[in-house]
């Protein structure tokens, strides 16, 4: 800059040849030094932030030492204490068998490497830049399936050195871990899950993993789930077994997810009760109950599709099925009274007909309880109602007189003849032997 002033003196009071090439020549030189100055101090400014990471490494002395080794290589193992904070449960899969955690797991130790003098005895805190340059603990979580640090806006990660050398290092993570799930008892279930935090390289000889205030050292924020319930979160430790390697201190976040059952009472219980109960009109009225038995089919696929493939029973395949069953019996009822009622009056037209205006359908049904075209001729009414008639056993209902003793085969006739019976028997069986299996179910299971 100095010569850059004379210069300009120079011409500007013509104390400088007043040739205008040397004029010239001298406004370039000015420039030039000018143009110079300001790129300098530009390329100063923007190596600052370079410049207080080098003091950081300084004051660490992060060069003088082999961060590759572990604190205190070669003595004794060096602690690690834990703790987690669950911020989220984000899904829980039956079929896959796993759910998704994010948490917040922060790990302490102490590093005598990376000690330096404070005269305020405040700590220094850096972002993932100097993570990489020094020892930090491999934890890992057993039994994962897939895991991610968050990167948005930045990576977050945070490292907190102490002038004593105690370091908190803090890291936001979401992993998909397995969770063995029993559905024996689904969807009336309880399910025990657990994510396990264990170090990949250093066994118990060389690191000592812990949780660092006990019980206290997992905390949970307000977790709110479509299809459980929390019920309990706990903290455990224990040792893992690797027979090439050893032993490695593991610890365990464990909660207990309760499932809700309403769910499943609006979309599987609650329609398949009243598929059972439909079922039954056809002990009153001439109706089928396929249109019932499809229903129910369609249900146990639904059911089925949204589950894993297990190969044991699960409690909704216990209620699925026996309410199919009871939706089957009551078809095969249906037929079976309507296989006697015709072949008992194949019988009685073969002995004798009666003109059908005779007798109303309604006068019919009141008879075997089953529903007649007018066409029919309606033989067996005829002699049930006739006085005269000779025949013992085509007596009227009131007045037949059942013998104590009869055998097999003889009800079996009896319930032919008079197959309105089975209709009778049917109201009162079915409906109470639902009730009872919906009793011992209940009872059992929930």
């Amino acid at each position: 800059p100095c010569v850059c002033v004379w210069l300009c003196v120079c011409v500007f009071t013509r104390n400088f040849p007043t040739s205008l090439f040397y004029r010239r020549v001298c406004v370039c030189v000015c420039v030039c030094v000018c143009v110079h100055r300001r790129i300098d101090h530009r390329l100063k400014r923007k190596d600052s932030t370079k410049t207080l990471l080098i003091k950081s490494e300084q004051l660490l002395r992060i060069q003088e030492h082999d961060f590759a080794l572990r604190p205190g290589f070669g003595g004794a193992a060096i602690p690690v204490g834990i703790d987690v904070q669950v911020e989220s449960i984000d899904s829980i899969s039956e079929v896959n068998m796993d759910f998704t955690m994010t948490l917040y797991l922060r790990h302490y130790w102490k590093d005598e490497r990376l000690a330096f003098p404070s005269h305020n005895n405040q700590s220094r805190t850096f972002d993932s830049r100097l993570v990489r340059k020094i020892w930090v603990p491999d934890v890992f979580f057993a039994h994962s399936k897939r895991s991610f640090i968050h990167d948005t806006t930045t990576e977050n990660i945070m490292l907190r050195v102490h002038p004593d050398g105690n370091i908190l290092y803090s890291v936001r993570v979401t992993v998909t871990a397995l969770c063995s799930m029993d559905f024996s008892s689904f969807p009336l279930d309880t399910q025990n899950c657990s994510l396990e935090l264990e170090s990949y390289a250093y066994s118990e000889n060389d690191l000592m993993l812990y949780w660092k205030n006990g019980n206290d050292s997992l905390r949970t924020d307000e977790i709110v789930l479509s299809q459980f319930f929390i019920d309990n979160f706990q903290a455990s430790s224990g040792l893992a077994f690797y027979s090439s390697t050893g032993w490695y201190n593991r610890l365990f976040i464990n909660f207990i997810l309760r499932r809700h059952i309403f769910f499943f009472m609006l979309q599987t219980y609650f329609p398949t009760m009243l598929m059972v109960v439909l079922s039954w009109v056809s002990f009153w009225i001439d109706s089928s109950s396929i249109t019932t038995v499809l229903t129910m089919s369609t249900i146990i696929t639904g059911v089925s599709s949204s589950m894993p493939q297990v190969s044991y029973v699960k409690a909704v395949d216990v209620y699925l099925w026996t309410s199919f069953l009871f939706v089957f019996l009551s078809v095969i009822e249906y037929a079976a009274v309507n296989y006697c009622t015709t072949l008992e009056e194949m019988k009685r037209m073969k002995r004798g007909k009666i003109p059908v205006s005779t007798y109303s359908t309604s006068q019919a049904m009141a008879f075997d309880g089953c529903f007649h075209d007018d066409e029919m001729e309606l033989t067996s009414f005829s002699r049930m109602l006739t006085p005269d008639h000779h025949t013992r056993e085509m007596r009227p209902v009131g007045g037949t007189r059942l013998r104590r003793h009869r055998s097999v085969r003889e009800n079996v006739k009896l319930l032919v003849r008079r197959s309105y019976m089975i209709d009778s028997y049917s109201r009162l069986v079915f409906p109470l032997s639902y009730l009872l299996f919906n009793a011992i179910y209940w009872s059992l299971y929930s």
